[in-house]
């Protein structure tokens, strides 16, 4: 009996064998699949370049980005995209459709500037006075749409159908709720949701975690009798920053440019910018109506912290012996905060590292406060993944922090965000 098990597993393993040799393996084509990707990203690289630059001249506020929609309908339309309009406000969503039949998969990319009028040392400057694409919108709306070339011409290895969100409104967090509210998701059907970000990390570099990737921020609002002087305004509003922090020894999670730091930043393990809770500078006073509003935001790390902010305040405001002045304790502003799904989060990364190499995505260990982005909404409705792309690079004196002056983004970036994304939702179209 035995000898017969043996000699049935050896015809067995042979019969494997033959069939590997008489057809391609499901590894080839995936790398020849994988290689084309590349190579196309490498033909339309200098067009999007010249894309991004012509975005950052011509930024456009959120709720503003009509010239922004009409270039990026143009160019989907161009490459035989189907294209949903009305979907809220400047929103343009395209639809791509494979040569088989499979599931969806939805890439979403942000289309508003930003209010300001910081240095900016490029030659391609805003041409519109105080609007700047300070944040990277720009960047993201080149990268969604070389991915769209990329995946078009590469319709033979989809399986299933890919949904391109261009959407309005990011910076003042109305964009993805106003889409899903009008029923964006009764006009396509995404089982999966992907989105990217720049970021002052090297270019080169993807940075991803499953769950939170920033801290949660919260605008808490005190409201009291104003019978306060200004000597007790200012030592109770102390009182309550020192409450409301709870940071690592010898730590300032809140100087944001240290999130690149090797030693503390979010590429360590022990990193500063995790288990935090700080107030954002300090309390806004002022007074209205006989009233005296004393706001600030917050950002903590732990969920399950959150709850407990309210009652410790109001504890202390009657330890403090200000129960009878007290009129409220509230939070005024509590947007959702990105949290990635664990399992897509696993398997994206995965798939990063097994097509170009473990040095792509880079492990990230803590949560960035200041930051957010409202892809939490579409999270909230499909399981998702939001991606911090490096473009920083030292050797050009090129840093990509957010929001800051000088912000400069090193355009490599987009032929690493083109390749690296469109292969990972190639691969997801393909796997379960």
């Amino acid at each position: 009996m035995k000898l017969i098990l043996s000699i049935f597993i050896l015809v067995f393993i042979f019969s494997l064998e033959q069939i590997d040799k008489e057809n391609p393996s499901k590894l080839s084509v995936e790398n020849a699949t994988h290689k084309r990707i590349s190579a196309d990203t490498d033909k339309i690289y200098d067009k999007l370049v010249e894309l991004r630059r012509d975005f950052h001249e011509n930024p456009e506020l959120a709720g503003n980005e009509k010239r922004t929609q009409e270039i990026v309908k143009q160019y989907l339309l161009d490459l035989g995209i189907e294209v949903v309009m009305e979907v809220h406000g400047y929103s343009i969503v395209g639809i791509l459709k494979g040569d088989k039949k499979g599931k969806s998969i939805a890439w979403r990319a942000d289309m508003d500037a930003l209010p300001n009028d910081f240095p900016d040392k490029v030659d391609f400057k805003s041409k519109i006075k105080g609007i700047q694409h300070g944040c990277g919108h720009d960047v993201h709306l080149a990268i969604a749409l070389g991915i769209a070339e990329v995946l078009s011409k590469n319709k033979q290895s989809i399986k299933g159908t890919i949904y391109f969100i261009f959407q309005s409104e990011e910076e003042t967090f109305a964009g993805a709720k106003g889409m899903i509210d009008k029923g964006l998701f009764s006009k396509i059907n995404p089982e999966e949701i992907y989105g990217l970000h720049i970021s002052a990390l090297p270019v080169g570099e993807i940075m991803v975690k499953p769950n939170e990737m920033f801290a949660y921020q919260k605008r808490i609002r005190i409201k009291l009798k104003d019978e306060l002087s200004k000597d007790e305004t200012k030592a109770l509003t102390a009182k309550i920053q020192s409450l409301l922090s709870r940071v690592q020894t010898c730590t300032k999670p809140w100087e944001i440019q240290s999130i690149v730091d090797p030693e503390i930043g979010l590429i360590n393990q022990n990193t500063i910018f995790k288990d935090y809770l700080f107030v954002d500078g300090q309390f806004n006073v002022y007074s209205k109506n006989g009233e005296l509003f004393l706001e600030a935001y917050l950002y903590e790390t732990n969920k399950s912290n959150l709850p407990k902010i309210i009652p410790q305040i109001e504890e202390l405001l009657a330890k403090e012996k200000y129960t009878q002045k007290v009129i409220s304790v509230s939070f005024v502003q509590e947007n959702p905060t990105v949290i990635n799904d664990e399992n897509l989060t696993k398997k994206a990364i995965k798939s990063l590292n097994k097509i170009y190499g473990n040095n792509l995505v880079v492990n990230d260990f803590g949560q960035i406060p200041y930051f957010n982005d409202d892809f939490a909404y579409f999270q909230q409705k499909i399981p998702g993944v939001y991606f911090l792309l490096g473009g920083s690079n030292s050797e050009k004196g090129i840093v990509a922090m957010n929001h800051a002056p000088n912000f400069t983004v090193d355009e490599e970036s987009i032929k690493i965000g083109v390749r690296s994304f469109s292969s990972l939702i190639i691969e997801r179209l393909n796997t379960k």
